[in-house]
């Protein structure tokens, strides 16, 4: 359930010492063999002093066995402190290594432009919230999610409310699956069409994007929405509500500050705190000192709640990513 200020969200080796080596029979004994060799080389050595010569022991030349191995210095570790670690991640040049490298390589191509959408950087009303949330509820990678995505809301889609979904019609939607080359096409495309007719016919109608009857259906309460939202939405369960009430808490400020497990183990990976209303804290805290403009909101606490998403969802990218490393020693080029 959602955390929040009302409401908490894959042979034994042989006894070296005991063995005796036993040969086979009319053989003596190398445990006898190797007595009587010591009782000859005594003898020798009493005849050696006794004559005056004098042997010198030579010294074993170094083999790979006894050679001392070579000890590496371990690699340092970045070690930012909070304060820069929290600096960098809401600065916006974090976002190029929180994102799929795919999605960097295709906005390079593309050049700026504020009509093209991603997930990880685009501001989406709570209707492609959901929607994103029931496509990256299939059992496919962070950057195929994020590709799937990035094709429904671009042209030649534009699946922006449920209207559009239904006229482009099933055939349609499952082309916008092959051209985002993801995976389990088919079931993406019978969620997404089943989604937009929910949404139709029960939240709203075929252009409302707030999703305000939900909210209206719930009393406003986190629990009975998730509880609605779970029973009526094909293919949406815990793993996709979690990722919806991430991305929408800013918004439905009865969710907020929500942080799920997964997002609590990617901020503790960046040695950031992994209680929600801690880390809003920290933010509140510093907030004097981040650009907010890059902020959406219509007053200084959306924004900072805002701020607060954006931050979950670059945690959350840089582990997926597998840039923990390099976030954190980025973050250490930060001010103190």
């Amino acid at each position: 359930m959602p955390k929040s200020r009302k409401s908490t969200e894959s042979s034994a080796k042989p006894n070296v010492a005991t063995r005796t080596s036993t040969r086979s029979k009319g053989r003596v004994s190398s445990k006898y063999f190797q007595n009587n060799d010591d009782s000859a080389l005594d003898d020798a050595a009493r005849e050696n002093t006794e004559t005056g010569s004098k042997r010198k022991r030579k010294s074993k030349a170094p083999t790979a066995s006894n050679k001392i191995p070579k000890v590496e210095e371990p690699e340092r570790q970045p070690n930012p402190s909070q304060y820069q670690t929290l600096l960098y991640l809401l600065s916006p040049s974090a976002l190029q290594l929180c994102r799929p490298k795919d999605e960097s390589k295709e906005l390079a191509e593309k050049g700026p432009s504020a009509d093209y959408r991603t997930y990880s950087g685009s501001v989406l009303t709570p209707f492609e919230e959901l929607l994103s949330a029931v496509i990256l509820s299939r059992p496919i990678s962070h950057a195929l999610g994020h590709r799937s995505i990035r094709t429904i809301l671009n042209p030649p889609y534009r699946f922006s409310n449920a209207r559009a979904i239904r006229k482009a019609g099933p055939a349609r939607v499952l082309k916008a699956m092959f051209d985002a080359r993801t995976q389990h096409k088919d079931k993406t495309a019978v969620a997404i069409a089943k989604f937009a007719d929910v949404v139709a016919e029960k939240f709203g109608g075929e252009d409302d994007t707030s999703l305000e009857e939900v909210r209206k259906q719930s009393d406003y309460d986190p629990n009975k929405e998730r509880a609605l939202l779970k029973s009526s939405i094909h293919g949406l369960g815990n793993t996709g509500l979690n990722i919806f009430y991430r991305r929408i808490q800013w918004l439905w400020t009865q969710s907020f500050p929500f942080m799920d497990e997964r997002t609590e183990d990617a901020a503790a990976s960046l040695g950031l705190p992994d209680d929600a209303e801690e880390l809003y804290d920290m933010i509140d805290a510093i907030w004097e000192e981040l650009d907010t403009d890059q902020f959406d909101g219509g007053d200084e606490e959306e924004k900072k709640r805002r701020a607060f998403v954006v931050l979950l969802e670059r945690v959350i990218g840089a582990q997926l990513e597998k840039k923990v490393v390099q976030v954190l020693q980025e973050a250490e080029k930060m001010p103190e």
